[in-house]
Parts: structure tokens; C-alpha cells; sequence
């Protein structure tokens, strides 16, 4: 079998092309500087998989949708789901949608979850393809494209937007980040280093998964409510209130409580023993 990766100079294609290597397949790649083109590729290949920005992908599938034939299978790695996959099944191919919940940096599938969106595939091509991310130890979790991007608008979109709301707060305060860190918790130096984490980063990529997922702005609307209820319990000093509050959202989060308190507690002993 050959795996094709247009983009696969890019940071998560050089990932994914060790994967398929790994798992006993044949790779080719395309990028901006090699000789092989995406038309190279997705007449070569077996398997078909765009590795390129969220903002260029429905750009690029259609760009190959109709060099692919119904032996072939096609696949994406983006962020979003429900346009490459509704690009993708404009081809003749057998379509499945992937996106891997990590980012490039890590050292292996294991312990790692990739989201798999099979839209128009037979069993055992859907089998086979996934059983190459299970057999290295990966998770895998299968959803609809749509069902994919409303969680990715709480999963990534809140939780990078709220990280990024919280920089955004902070810098406005005048804090220093470095003299802030002389007084704080390991809970805290956690929080920051995942604002860190983010800033360190591509803004392209984040600014693409708030921008170009079309179910962020409810999801955003519903925290604008929330932080102003919470502002308004605050500065009225309401403890009833504010009790209600609490106890509402415990009882929302019920079945996560004694394992989110674990693994923080975890990560808390991590931070202090490295310190």
C-alpha cells in the first residue's frame, strides 16, 4: 500500500509519513519544494491524505477531488471537519475525515487520540486505515463531520479562546508574568504555562480554529452570558448566590470530579518534584 501526503513537508505530514512507514506502508510526499506534486500524489497513491493549513484545505481537495478513483481513499488531518469532508466526497474516492488531537511534537501515537469521520467507506477500508493509528497505540473516537466540529467549538474553540481572553486580561493589567510567578501556586504556574503553551505557537492555526468553525460564535455567546452572570454574583458580593452558582456548574461536572482532581493532582506533584 502507498500512503500520499500532499503536505507532507509540513510538520504533522512528516509525522503521519513515519506512521505509514512504521506500519509497513510505502510513502510519497508533495510540498512547496518538491519535485512531486499534489497531482503526483494523488495519482500514485493509495491512500490520499492532505496535511496542509485549515484555511488551504478545501482549496487543495478540490484541487485533486478529480484525479481520485473509487479505489483510492481520501483523507484530511484538519481541525474542521464538515467542509473538507463535504470537498472531499465531490471525488470518486472512499472519504474519511481525521483529526489527530496532538500536535507534531509528540514522540508517538501511544496514548494519543485521532477523531475519524468516516463519511462514504466500506468497512474494511475504514478498518484497515484505523487499525495503522491502533496498532501504534493510538485512541481512536469515531463521529459524524458534524457532530466533530460542535465539540471542537467547546473543546478547542472555548478552551483557546478563554486562554487567549485570559492573556489578553493580563497583559492589560500591567502584570509582570515573571514577578507574577514568585507568588504563585503550582495550579497556577499550570494555567500559565498553557497560556504560554498557546503564544509560543502559530496565531495562524488558532486564529483559523476560531475564526473558520461557523459553531464558535454560539458557543462564545453562551460564555459571554456566563461571565456576565458570574460578574454580577461578584460584585454583589452574593454569597447565596454565588453558592447557587457553584453548585450548579459541581453538579453539571459530577462524573469528572474525583478523576479531574486526580489528574491534576498529578500534574501538581509533576510541577513541584521538576521545581
Amino acid at each position: 500500500m502507498i500512503a500520499g501526503i500532499i503536505g507532507g513537508t509540513g510538520q504533522m505530514g512528516r509525522f503521519f509519513e513515519g506512521v505509514f512507514q512504521a506500519a509497513g506502508w510505502e510513502t510519497v510526499v508533495s510540498g512547496r519544494r518538491t519535485e512531486l506534486t499534489n497531482r503526483d500524489v494523488a495519482e500514485t497513491a493509495d491512500l490520499v491524505m492532505v496535511s496542509v493549513p485549515i484555511r488551504v484545505t478545501v482549496e487543495v481537495i478540490r484541487e485533486i477531488a478529480p484525479l481520485l478513483s473509487e479505489d483510492q481513499i481520501f483523507c484530511d488531518l484538519t481541525s474542521l471537519k464538515v467542509e473538507p469532508v463535504r470537498a472531499m466526497l465531490t471525488s470518486s474516492a472512499e472519504v474519511i475525515g481525521l483529526h489527530p488531537m496532538f500536535g507534531p511534537g509528540v514522540a508517538s501515537l501511544r496514548g494519543q487520540t485521532i477523531v475519524a469521520t468516516p463519511a462514504r467507506c466500506r468497512q474494511e477500508t475504514l478498518d484497515t486505515l484505523l487499525s495503522v493509528f491502533r496498532e501504534q497505540g493510538a485512541e481512536i473516537t469515531i463521529s459524524t463531520a458534524e457532530d466533530h466540529d460542535l465539540m471542537m467549538a467547546v473543546i478547542q474553540g472555548l478552551t483557546h479562546f478563554v486562554t487567549l481572553a485570559k492573556a489578553e486580561a493580563i497583559r492589560r493589567t500591567g502584570t509582570d508574568v515573571a514577578e507574577s510567578l514568585r507568588f504563585t501556586s503550582p495550579i497556577y504556574r499550570i494555567e500559565m504555562g498553557l497560556v504560554g503553551r498557546i503564544l509560543a505557537q502559530d496565531a495562524g492555526l488558532y486564529g483559523d480554529i476560531l475564526q473558520m468553525n461557523p459553531a464558535i460564535p454560539e458557543v462564545l455567546a453562551r460564555f459571554e452570558e456566563a461571565v456576565m452572570a458570574l460578574r454580577e454574583i461578584v460584585e454583589a458580593g452574593d454569597a447565596d448566590r454565588f453558592q447557587e452558582f457553584f453548585a450548579a456548574n459541581a453538579g453539571h461536572y459530577t462524573s469528572y470530579l474525583k478523576s479531574a482532581t486526580e489528574e491534576t493532582d498529578d500534574l501538581i506533584n509533576h510541577v513541584v518534584g521538576g521545581r
